[in-house]
């Protein structure tokens, strides 16, 4: 399975963007999805996951700010954020996860930048 990220880019606090992970190679329907952000100065942080059925999880920091979906049909997952704080500021990736291989699978990230 291939992930390829977009969406990133420079936004003003206050403001949204929306991520977009595309997947080919493999049945997306039955993988479960996540984002996870990376900043320099932390660890790789988990932001959110939606299940294979639909079943959606969010990390404290993000909560009430962020949403993701998929569309099975594009074998696409989003991640829809708004009210966006400096702190958010990261390299944004995209995993896939096969329960029936138990396999992950990685995107190469998108860099999302929170400035004035």
């Amino acid at each position: 399975v291939q992930l390829v990220e977009s969406g990133g880019g420079l936004v003003q606090p206050g403001g949204s963007l929306r991520l977009s992970c595309a997947a080919s190679g493999g049945i997306f329907s039955r993988l479960s999805m996540a984002w996870y952000r990376q900043s320099p100065q932390n660890q790789r942080e988990w932001v959110a996951t939606i299940a294979s059925g639909g079943r959606t999880n969010y990390g404290d920091s993000v909560k009430g700010r962020f949403t993701i979906s998929r569309d099975n049909a594009k074998s696409t997952v989003y991640l829809q954020m708004h009210s966006l704080k400096p702190e958010d500021t990261a390299v944004y990736y995209c995993k896939g996860y096969d329960p029936r291989r138990s396999a992950d699978f990685w995107g190469q990230g998108t860099l999302v930048t929170v400035s004035s």
